[in-house]
């Protein structure tokens, strides 16, 4: 919501943004996002700061020129300037921390260089540059000129109060190279540039050369496209990422060749009524998708994860609108030209002088009709509660554990499904991020993977196995002894068996999506062939799939099965390209594919859900038929509002009958309220095929169905061949084992716990 507002006075509409203004400050909800309160109210944890978000919404009080002394009743002055430690060994920086010693062991310092860069903005443009802020901004700075994202820990010989009781102190950028610790951040750096230049333009003085610094290594950095990355999993050029980079350069100068290319890559992402007034975009006008082949896709299919393009159009309008962010907190802001005049930029209200305080007067004053409320589930918010939700469930920020016997284990199977969770979501990518470094930790990997310490002798699982190939194929890490100790497992009719005293014996069809999966991703994909004939084998007559390889003869199957074999069977290598039915298919898995996807759209209510006993929705089933139908090139959009309107305060969802919200069932549940599955993500280590159109629904499945099989080497044609629907693209039908994948990792957890988990 804060990054609309910004967006919204940034382009002179302003009053367009009131309505979030006032659920902010007049509606209370303010603290809701700095403080812990919003999860927990009454409870006293608004003593709990995150210091990230408290520099954003005094931010979004100067941007809205509301009085930042007073916002939601809280000073957000001081509380920016409370979050800065002024000692200990995170001094300088802006952090999360607890007013009260009560709540002290319930927070992790998670705050990053979004947090300072916003702190050092919003302080400069109420005349309270913190110059400790700044010189910590600083220090976080490499000598190429970028900027890390997060703050690392480094052991030290040093002594004094900026080490930790174990020897441990903040690193600079430099000092954490040798630690792995300084991957250049495109997002990151284009916020620090931002927070420079603002900092320069309130008075303070010895920042040219680090911002001279900062200009030429984003030059360097432009892609051929004239787009940027962001960070570790955004590293490819996208709007939202150049739109943060734009700004910053446009208001920093010396670079205009840059700016106006990076202008130029965001235009090529944006709907427009000269490019698409007669395609699936002509209602969403001015959009902007995240990167110029979602927005050529969409053309076609429409928008598909709306809560992307939102973010992406936020921030990448912020660089059309060329208005920097210390000119947006001061209301320097653009007014709309009389004809045959210039435009000009005209202050909301005074703003304040270095040493006057920060009092602006409220503007209360619209020049046209805000957007009545609706009474339509938001959509995006609930993904976003449900992500944080998620990321709030990791212990020490990476991973999840569990209580058994009276001790605390570490849950490597639920940690997996969460990483996935939050990449189908396209929440909280830090978190995701530091969840599958741990996951694929030499020690996890032993520990996960291959039963240690428990099993005495050789072991290894294929699902784990296969899940952190996935894992590392998000975060581009070498998986090659990961795909060797998989291939091991292979047996001459396509299936994989565990080895070892504790092995998977259940034969689960979800437990062999995941290994069909992961071979496509690995060096050999058409090794998946036998285990996609080996799975082919098993459908239903109604074209579902069973729950078990085991299963003989059946009429019908299970959904979340189904739903993974779905994706399987139409999942392709990561760099393969066409829309065409691969030539290397054979007419079974065609048909396969498109009876499985029949069987799916045919399973949910009119609300897009699939219910259980005593008419409840069941989550994680209804999320996995989602995924699918989506996957197919069906609307899912039904699923995805009922399962947002279940999303509780706390961001988490019950089991059906539950009254209070569960882990299993919220991690289940993100590929529903996302309406997408991990296989659609960008970055995903494997990609789909073809793809179902869209309008046609249901009868195009159907009569799909019916059509001749195909030749495996005969081309496509209008006359005859592989049915149309085919051709143009089952692709998203992939998307569906992604949120079944997710449910069978609970699966996985009968297994000896002990085995799967290593003490703390």
């Amino acid at each position: 919501m804060i990054d609309t507002l910004y967006a919204m006075h940034a382009s002179g509409d302003g009053d367009l943004a009131t309505p979030i203004t006032s659920y902010l400050d007049e509606g209370g909800h303010a603290s809701d996002y700095f403080t812990w309160d919003g999860l927990v109210p009454g409870m006293g944890f608004d003593a709990i700061i995150v210091g990230g978000a408290t520099a954003k919404v005094l931010l979004a009080a100067e941007v809205a020129g509301r009085d930042p002394r007073d916002f939601d009743g809280y000073d957000m002055v001081a509380e920016t300037k409370g979050t800065i430690m002024r000692a200990g060994p995170d001094k300088g920086r802006v952090s999360d921390y607890s007013k009260d010693p009560a709540f002290a062991d319930f927070v992790s310092n998670n705050a990053n260089m979004f947090g300072q860069s916003l702190a050092v903005i919003a302080l400069a443009a109420v005349g309270q540059s913190d110059q400790m802020a700044i010189d910590t901004l600083l220090t976080q700075q490499c000598a190429e000129g970028y900027f890390r994202i997060f703050f690392g820990y480094i052991p030290t010989t040093e002594t004094g109060d900026h080490v930790t009781s174990n020897g441990y102190k903040v690193s600079s950028c430099e000092e954490g190279k040798p630690f792995d610790q300084s991957a250049p951040d495109g997002d990151a750096t284009g916020m620090a540039l931002s927070a420079l230049v603002a900092a320069r333009r309130s008075g303070v003085t010895g920042l040219d050369a680090p911002i001279a610094r900062t200009v030429a290594w984003l030059k360097q950095r432009q892609s051929a496209g004239g787009g940027w990355g962001g960070g570790v999993n955004t590293e490819a050029p996208n709007t939202n990422s150049t739109g943060l980079i734009v700004q910053a350069l446009a208001d920093a100068g010396g670079a205009d060749t840059a700016v106006e290319r990076g202008m130029a890559y965001i235009k090529s992402a944006q709907a427009t009524a000269a490019a698409d007034s007669g395609n699936a975009l002509a209602e969403e006008l001015g959009a902007i998708a995240y990167n110029p082949e979602q927005y050529q896709a969409a053309k076609t299919d429409g928008i598909v994860g709306r809560d992307t393009w939102i973010r992406a159009s936020a921030q990448a309008s912020l660089a059309l609108s060329q208005v920097g962010f210390y000119d947006l907190a001061r209301g320097n802001l653009p007014v709309d030209p009389t004809p045959g005049s210039e435009p000009t930029a005209t202050p909301r209200s005074p703003a304040p002088s270095p040493t006057q305080s920060a009092n602006p007067t409220p503007t209360t004053t619209a020049t046209r009709a805000a957007p009545s409320p609706t009474a339509t589930v938001d959509g995006a918010a609930a993904a976003q509660r449900l992500g944080a939700y998620l990321a709030g469930k990791l212990v020490g920020g990476d991973h999840i554990e569990v209580r058994q016997d009276g001790k605390t284990y570490v849950d490597y199977d639920a940690t997996a499904d969460l990483v996935l969770a939050l990449h189908t979501l396209g929440i909280q990518p830090q978190a995701a991020t530091r969840a599958a470094r741990f996951l694929l930790r030499e020690q996890s990997v032993k520990a996960y993977a291959h039963g240690a310490p428990y099993e005495t002798g050789e072991a290894a699982y294929a699902e784990p196995l296969a899940k952190l190939i996935v894992i590392a194929g998000f975060t581009r890490t070498a998986a090659g002894d990961l795909h060797n100790s998989l291939a091991a497992l292979s047996t001459p009719d396509g299936e994989f068996v565990d080895t070892g005293q504790t092995p998977d014996t259940d034969r689960s069809v979800e437990r062999h999506a995941w290994t069909i999966l992961a071979t496509l991703a690995g060096p050999e994909p058409d090794r998946a062939t036998r285990s996609i004939e080996a799975l082919i084998n098993q459908q239903c007559a109604d074209g579902t799939f069973p729950a078990s390889l085991a299963s003989t003869g059946c009429s019908t199957g299970d959904l979340a099965a189904t739903a993974a074999a779905v994706t399987a069977l139409n999942a392709q290598p990561r760099a393969a390209t066409g829309t065409a039915v691969p030539d290397r298919w054979s007419p079974r898995r065609a048909k396969a594919l498109a009876d499985a996807a029949t069987a799916l759209a045919n399973r949910v209510n009119g609300n897009g859900v699939v219910t259980g006993a005593g008419g409840r929705t069941d989550v994680a089933v209804s999320a996995a038929t989602a995924a699918g139908r989506q996957a197919a090139g069906l609307d899912a959009s039904d699923t995805a509002r009922a399962l947002a309107a279940l999303v509780r305060k706390d961001g988490g969802l019950a089991k059906p009958g539950g009254t209070t919200s569960d882990l299993a069932t919220s991690i289940a549940a993100a590929a529903g309220v996302a309406g997408r599955a991990w296989t659609s993500v960008t970055g995903a280590p494997v990609s789909r095929a073809v793809r179902l159109p869209v309008l046609t629904g249901v009868a195009a499945v159907n009569q799909a169905t019916t059509s001749p099989a195909p030749t495996v080497a005969r081309p496509v044609s209008a006359s005859g061949g592989w049915p149309r629907w085919l051709i143009a693209g089952l692709v998203a039908l992939s998307v569906l084992l992604a949120v079944v994948l997710a449910l069978g990792l609970r699966r996985f957890l009968h297994r000896n716990q002990k085995a799967k988990a290593v003490a703390r």
